[in-house]
Parts: structure tokens; sequence; C-alpha cells
């Protein structure tokens, strides 16, 4: 299974880029919205872990974009950030998120949602 990371940090791209690949996960990742959908319609992964908090685009309008996309609206998206306020899961759903974790986030939750979106469960880990 594809994984897209999608996130400015790179300290926080390479540690879980580490867990998945241990867990068994191909992993592509981009460091900003823009390369992020990018690397969406190249890799067609089969979950993209995205941030919301990023330099150009923000998470929420990279997945906005992602679900008018016929091409990549299928692929389930992840939310993994610092911002833990409610607003921020609201609007995780609202513009098509399917789960939502917070930084610092714990590895095994979010494999564990990894399976359960690629699986087809809607508002995992939310």
């Amino acid at each position: 299974m594809k994984v897209l990371l999608v996130d400015d940090e790179i300290a926080i791209t390479a540690a879980l880029s580490v867990r998945l690949r241990a867990a068994g996960y191909e992993v592509a990742s981009a460091s900003n919205g823009t390369t992020g959908l990018a690397a969406a319609a190249e890799h067609q992964p089969d979950v993209i872990i995205l941030d919301i908090r990023m330099p150009d685009i923000d998470g929420f309008e990279v997945c906005r974009r992602l679900k008018k996309d016929p091409a990549l609206m299928g692929i389930p998206v992840i939310f993994l950030s610092a911002n833990v306020q409610d607003t921020a899961r609201q609007t995780a759903l609202e513009v098509g998120g399917a789960g939502f974790h917070s930084k610092p986030y714990d590895a095994a939750q979010l494999i564990a949602t990894i399976q359960s979106v690629a699986a087809g469960d809607q508002a995992a880990g939310v």
C-alpha cells in the first residue's frame, strides 16, 4: 500500500516514513501543498497524510483540490496537525478528510487509521 506524506516539517516526515516503511508501507513525501498535489497525481497513493499549516497552500485547500479532481477524489486523506482545536477537526471533515490525528501522534493509532480508511471506513480516527 502506498502512503503519501505531505508536511513541511522534515523531522516529522522522516520519522513517520521510517515507521510506515517498517510497517510494510511504500512511502512518498512532499514538503508543501503544491508539491503534495503533484505527488498525489504522480504516485496515486492509497492514503494521503496531510498537515494543515504549510507555507504555500494549507492542508484544507489541498484536500479541497484533491476532492475536486476526478483522478484523486477517491484517495482518503488523514490530517496530521499540531492544531488540535475542535474547529480544525470539523473543517477537516467538511473538506473531505477521512481522519484526524494531532501532533505529537501515536504511531500505532495512526497506522490503525491508515488501515481503516484504506479499507473504506470513513471518518476514522477523528
